[in-house]
Parts: C-alpha cells; structure tokens; sequence
C-alpha cells in the first residue's frame, strides 16, 4: 500500500520528511517497502513553503533480505520486494491522520494519499514541469481508487498524486539526520571540517561543501528538525560517511530515495515559453552584460521564441563572472526558471557552446605606399594617408583574451537548486575557476 504526504512543511518550522518518519514508525507492525521517497516537484511553483517535496511510502509484507536505512530508537529496516498483502487504507488513513494534525500549521494546506494502485507516470512529468490543476488530480485519485485526507484546500493532494506517480530513472538518495525536539530552533552545533573530510573523502557525495568558499551547504538554517541533509549517488556510502560527521546528539536518521540533483524538472525542445516553468534554450548572445543594484547580472539571448532576458543573481555569487564575461555572438545553452513578472529566465547552470572573436584597436591603419600612419577621416568613415591619398576602412586589431570559454559552469553549492544536477553528476568540471573576479 503506498503512502503519501505533501504541504505538511511551514516557514515555522515543520518538516514534511520528519513526518514520514513519524509515519514509518507508526506503522512497525508493516514492513517498509524500499526506501521512502522524498520527490521534488516544479520548484517554480509560487505558493511552495521551502523544497517543494512529496514523501513517499510502500507499506506491506516483505520478501527477501532486509536492508538497513536508519536509526529511530532502533534500526529501521526495508525490503525491496513484497507479498501480495495489502493493508487496510481506512484504518492506515486513522492511523495518519493524528499525526498529521500533530504537527500542522496554519500556514500550510496538507494532502494525504493512500492507494494500492499508483497513479499514471505522467502525473509525475506534469508534477515536476508544469503547474497542475487540482480537478485532474481528483479525477486520477478517483480512478485508481485512492483514500485521502485534507486540511485547508487539501493542495498537498496535487504533490501526493505526482509525488506517487514517479518511478525512478535517474535517481539519488539522501541521508537526513534529525534534532531532539528539545533543541528544534536554537543553534545547530557541528564541526565543518568534517563536512568537508567527507565531501573529499567520498566521491559519491555531492553539494555539502563548497571548496571555494571553505562553507558547509548541507546544514539548513531555518528551525525545521533537520540536522543535515547528505546526498549522494551511493547509499552505501552515505551511510558510512554520516557517522563520521561530528554534530550535537542525532535523535534519528533515514535514507530517502530521491530525484533530487537530476535535471528532470528542466523542459527541452519546448514549444513554447510558459512562466513558472524550467528549460534548457539555446541562443546566441545579442548583448553585453547588465549590472544593476543589488550585484545581479543580465544579458539578452537571441532564442528560436525572440529575445530572452536571462539572469544570474547575487546569491550565485562567482557564478555571476562566467555570465558577466559573455559578449554578443556567443553561443550559450542556459537552463533556468522562467519569471512571469518581469520576464526573465533565471540561470540555474549555463553551456558555453563556443565564443565569438573580440579584437581590439591596436592603430591607425598604415598607408601601403609611404609606410605613415593614416588619419581618421572622421567617425566611421575609415582612414586616409595624408600624403599618398590611400583609404582604408579598418584600423589594425588584434584579438582579445577572453576570460570565458567552452563548457559547463554552475553557481557555488549553496546556490544551487535541489532539483538542478550538479556538474560532478554529469562527470564534468567548470573550464575556469574564480578567484577575486579572475580566472586561474
């Protein structure tokens, strides 16, 4: 039987996955089914608390060998297949529903979800991509025979459904540790330098350190009861790097099944442009950079739809170089959020594909005839030698060095979307790295 919850987070602190675990320890007279799932959802979605993140549960009989995925006042177990046994969803559903209202907030809009039977894979797609109308989702609930619960306008029910619909292609786990309760909203306590050990020290891991910076990006600062979110390709690995991290006392931990770091929210070869949704365009740059207050950075690109305005923003920090350096004619993949208002697409990583020639004026040209130097005839009427009577229109250039070139560049960790894959996922590296503004 699977479960599912979505919009039980709040700007005050709650946290859809500690609730998941809350679930999967409710119910230890099941066996957990393969990991829990935590799938992020389009992250341009305007009324999103912090991740925009369905949890997923399978609850049943297991078959098979047992695999260990957490700590929670004992190991916690799952298994990767299953007898036929289904749960009871209404008793399931009575058992939830008190923690649920446990931890609610005003500010939230919760959704319940328990069926046998998963609904369509594209829910999943149109979850992750696009802006989903609650009646679809009623008419997909009702067709695989789903039981439900809501708080408010129940919005959490449009996340259990696509959340339920996803199956794994490309997919990453994360290992999250959670605070005693007692000490939910003071200050976390944590050595960084093992953060950073373990981000060198395991190659599978990725976005919990960030080198140039010398800063941890794994710990949240708002007052949830995560005490650290440690993701990677290898759940092996995680596990073994997580005990040697050294924080304040874990009360708990567990290892999601994830989509984050995999691209899938980002559209390509639209046919269209739509706000509130990511793609990948390609384009030639038709202008030089933009600073404006605030250190954002904007240029245009000539695209198949028109001219686009795209950006990178302060928080991406060195990322803001690499587009700054870009001159007309080059020719750039960008992939990013499209604003409604004003319409802009934010760069979540860029492909510089090739960059255009600049040259600079080095002199006036020199007359073939008596080897002078030419004057100016006037502005963009070219050149005259004096003495011979010879013209030429171009003045002698040479060409300039340009700090971009070809490859991939991304923002520094912290800046980075859950969703976005970073370039270590891709087995690539930025060609330049930044240091104060200058490329080494």
């Amino acid at each position: 039987m699977f479960v599912a919850v979505d919009d039980t987070d709040s700007m005050k602190g709650n946290c859809t996955t500690f609730l998941a675990t809350e679930i999967i320890r409710e119910f230890r007279d099941l066996d957990l089914i393969g990991n829990p799932r935590l799938v992020r959802l389009n992250p341009a979605t305007p009324w999103k608390t912090r991740g925009n993140g369905a949890l997923v549960m399978r609850f049943g009989r297991g078959e098979g060998e047992p695999r260990y995925i957490g700590e929670m006042g004992g190991k916690v177990f799952c298994y990767d297949s299953c007898m036929d046994y289904e749960p009871d969803p209404m008793e399931m559903r009575d058992r939830i529903i008190p923690l649920i209202e446990r931890r609610h907030e005003d500010d939230a809009d919760p959704g319940l979800l328990i069926s046998s039977v998963r609904p369509d894979p594209s829910f999943y797609r149109r979850g992750v991509t696009t802006i989903m109308d609650r009646a679809d989702i009623d008419r997909e609930i009702e067709r695989i025979g789903g039981t439900t619960f809501q708080i408010g306008n129940g919005r959490g029910l449009i996340g259990c459904t696509c959340g339920m619909a996803w199956i794994p292609g490309d997919s990453t786990f994360e290992l999250l540790s959670y605070r005693p309760e007692s000490r939910w909203g003071t200050k976390r306590v944590f050595d960084p330098l093992t953060i950073r050990d373990v981000e060198h020290g395991y190659p599978t891991t990725f976005n919990s350190w960030e080198d140039r910076e010398q800063k941890v990006a794994m710990v949240p600062a708002t007052p949830c009861p995560v005490m650290y979110g440690l993701r990677g390709d290898s759940e092996e690995d995680l596990i073994e790097a997580s005990a040697k991290i050294s924080t304040e006392p874990i009360e708990r931990w567990m290892v999601f099944l994830t989509n984050q770091g995999t691209d899938d929210h980002i559209i390509r070869d639209p046919e269209s442009l739509i706000p509130n949704q990511s793609y990948s365009i390609r384009g030639t740059v038709s202008s030089c950079a933009r600073h404006i207050a605030g250190g954002h950075v904007f240029i245009d690109l000539d695209t198949r739809f028109g001219t686009l305005e795209c950006g990178a923003y302060e928080p991406s920090k060195e990322f803001r170089y690499a587009v700054g350096w870009l001159s007309p004619g080059d020719e750039v993949e960008v992939l990013g959020e499209l604003r409604e208002e004003p319409r802009t697409l934010n760069i979540e990583k860029i492909h510089v594909i090739s960059v255009a020639e600049e040259r600079r004026k080095v002199s006036n040209p020199v007359c073939p005839g008596c080897s002078r130097t030419m004057k100016s005839v006037g502005r963009g009427q070219g050149y005259r030698c004096k003495r011979c009577g010879t013209s030429a229109y171009e003045p002698v250039t040479e060409p300039v060095t340009r700090w971009i070139v070809p490859g991939w560049y991304e923002p520094p960790t912290a800046a980075r979307r859950h969703l976005s894959k970073p370039l270590k996922r891709m087995g690539l590296e930025q060609p330049v790295e930044f240091v104060n503004s200058r490329s080494r």
